[in-house]
């Protein structure tokens, strides 16, 4: 088989190590996991996706869009990551206290946090409706509540511009994050959240280095 990208090569890697996993154990690990005879459905960034049980094949169940290889690889890796132990703490943190993911600060700011800003700068009612038709939801005069996965909720907080300051954005994970994907894939995860949104707002994303995939 050829393949168009390196992406979709290691997507093509994940689906077939999938198939080496023990399933019921993957549902055990993660009980948002919905298991039918012939698939293992489960929501993502609020996307219903559905992994055929026998070919490994991720398709999505609720809308007519495409699946990129990103939330492909986001689903394969959280089925391989996600420990038996994992629980919410409640605590909120920066992505760059999370266990393992301070080197890669600079670039989270630059590629994901930044965009989000100049993105929405001025559009925040816009903002508010793609987090709700994201399936997430308003907490706060300036935080939202986005599930990239049931297990992995992220907060937004977001601030306009003004006078004075630019528009900023941060995002916030529980603490327990990394106790269901790796650090890396964290900052994937962020990223379809960052297209996604500006997908949902119907906007061309602005100044991100990282490219879907």
């Amino acid at each position: 088989m050829e393949y168009t990208s390196n992406y979709e090569r290691q997507c093509e890697e994940w689906r077939k190590k999938f198939l080496t996993m023990d399933q019921e154990d993957i549902c055990r690990r993660l009980p948002e996991i919905h298991l039918t005879e012939e698939k293992l459905e489960l929501w993502h960034f609020g996307r219903l996706f559905t992994v055929d049980r026998k070919d490994g094949r991720i398709c999505v169940a609720s809308d007519n869009k495409p699946v990129d290889a990103m939330p492909k690889m986001n689903i394969y890796t959280l089925f391989w990551h996600a420990g038996q132990n994992g629980v919410h703490t409640g605590k909120w943190v920066p992505y760059q206290e999370l266990k393992g993911a301070s080197p890669f600060e600079a670039a989270f700011r630059k590629g994901i946090l930044q965009p989000i800003a100049l993105t929405f700068s001025g559009k925040e009612e816009l903002l508010e409706r793609a987090v709700k038709s994201l399936r997430g939801e308003r907490v706060s005069a300036s935080g939202f509540l986005l599930k990239a996965f049931e297990c992995i909720p992220v907060r937004l907080n977001f601030w306009n511009a003004d006078e004075e300051f630019p528009a900023q954005a941060n995002l916030l994970f529980d603490s327990s994050a990394t106790d269901f994907n790796h650090e890396e894939s964290i900052a994937t995860i962020a990223t379809e959240g960052m297209y996604q949104l500006a997908d949902a707002a119907g906007l061309q994303l602005t100044g991100s280095p990282f490219i879907r995939f």
